[in-house]
């Protein structure tokens, strides 16, 4: 007898085929549909995200976690927006990369193609549920969502609004499809799919990351954990460093791109109490290590555990170094391969930086919070993946593609 999942996922591989009969036209329709109704149901969105923020703050979950839980108007809207750039951009399935002659006579070709069905498993974050429908259908592919339990009314109600903008489009919904069964047990049973379920994504913290990866019978797109550096050289500009610090730290904490931990030169530190006064305003504890402590008063001493953790929260690292050398592998060594950055006015170090370190992006003085699907002008994202195999860093529409070969002959036979 069929499970739960098993049900679900072959609903999602009977939609994923028929999903390849949808033109773009009527893809675009449909996401821009679903946009509309989006905003026309905030109202009841926002009602149903408001039972799942009293639920987790009656748990005593973090102010950070909460801000990825909350939605408000501006959220919603920024969902309904990702919708329509995604609609307004150009699909890649059916793009033919190559085209060759072969001697005899054939024409062999590769060409872009929607993977199948997508699974995602992720936590609080609602806006992930319309990003990932968003991307999924532009590119013919099926989708199935199991969110976090945390975030289950928020995502129904997201879910529903789609689905009815479907509907006005005499669209198929099974094309989106949410898991609504919260128990872990599912969640192993959605990661033993293979054959129905064609590539996980795991979108959320290390430990739910680290059980997808290491237990799941269907291929594994890993996006992961964000402990992003920011190495302030020597060189750097005094006001741009304090700047990118505050903002890479402070903007919002509990997202995967926020700056966790500082690297800093030994002939910069003059600048470290007054980016530690402008951390602690915005209530961030400074653990560094013995130099950094010499310097102020407010930071306190920082564990070899410190280097390596993702804190999603308001504290931050503080490590001192002799050379950008010693930057590189120390980062190098504790980094999650997500972002880094470095605040420099040397083109050569700049270089250096970008070319050594080992990280999904590098930026040269600019904050790591752009490492986000909505800024590199995708229009969403799929997740920001950290590994190095099909798709790196924020996953767009052509991450969540493939492609076949397409052989054209005149009755050629092998001798």
């Amino acid at each position: 007898m069929e499970n739960y999942m098993e049900t679900l996922a072959k609903r999602a591989k009977a939609a994923s085929v028929k999903a390849a009969r949808i033109g773009g036209t009527q893809r675009d329709r449909g996401l821009r549909a679903a946009a509309e109704e989006l905003l026309l149901q905030k109202k009841h969105i926002l009602e149903e995200n408001e039972k799942d923020m009293k639920t987790a703050r009656e748990k005593g979950i973090k102010q950070s976690l909460l801000d990825r839980l909350q939605l408000n108007e501006k959220r919603i809207e920024d969902m309904a927006e990702g919708l329509r750039q995604v609609s307004a951009l150009e699909s890649p399935v059916g793009e033919v990369l190559s085209m060759k002659n072969r001697p005899n006579g054939l024409r062999i070709g590769e060409k872009r193609v929607p993977i199948g069905v997508v699974g995602i498993i992720y936590e609080s974050r609602p806006n992930v549920t319309a990003d990932a429908f968003g991307l999924c259908f532009k590119t013919g592919n099926a989708v199935i969502l199991r969110g976090g339990s945390d975030a289950i009314h928020s995502n129904q109600a997201i879910v529903s609004a789609i689905k009815a903008g479907l509907r006005k489009e005499k669209l198929l919904q099974d094309l989106i499809l949410l898991v609504e069964d919260t128990s872990r047990e599912v969640v192993q049973d959605m990661m033993k799919m293979h054959g129905l379920i064609d590539v996980l994504i795991p979108r959320g913290g290390a430990s739910l990351i680290a059980n997808v990866v290491e237990n799941s019978t269907v291929p594994v797109i890993e996006t992961g954990t964000g402990n992003c550096h920011i190495y302030v050289d020597e060189s750097a500009d005094r006001k741009m460093a304090a700047d990118i610090i505050e903002n890479a730290k402070t903007q919002r904490m509990g997202v995967c791109n926020a700056c966790e931990s500082l690297v800093i030169h030994a002939h910069a530190l003059d600048m470290l109490p007054g980016i530690v006064e402008r951390l602690k305003m915005h209530g961030v504890e400074v653990r560094g290590d013995e130099r950094a402590c010499l310097v102020s008063e407010s930071i306190i001493p920082a564990s070899e555990q410190d280097w390596g953790t993702e804190y999603l929260d308001a504290i931050i690292s503080v490590k001192v170094v002799d050379s950008i050398d010693e930057a590189i592998a120390h980062i190098n060594l504790y980094n999650t391969g997500h972002s880094e950055a470095i605040v420099t006015q040397d083109y050569n170090h700049a270089l250096k930086f970008q070319d050594e370190i080992d990280a999904a992006a590098v930026y040269v003085n600019a904050s790591t919070r752009f490492t986000d699907g909505f800024e590199f002008g995708f229009g969403a994202e799929i997740g920001i993946s950290t590994q190095k195999l099909h798709a790196r860093g924020p996953m767009g529409l052509k991450a969540l593609t493939t492609t076949k070969y397409i052989i054209f002959g005149d009755g050629q036979i092998r001798s």
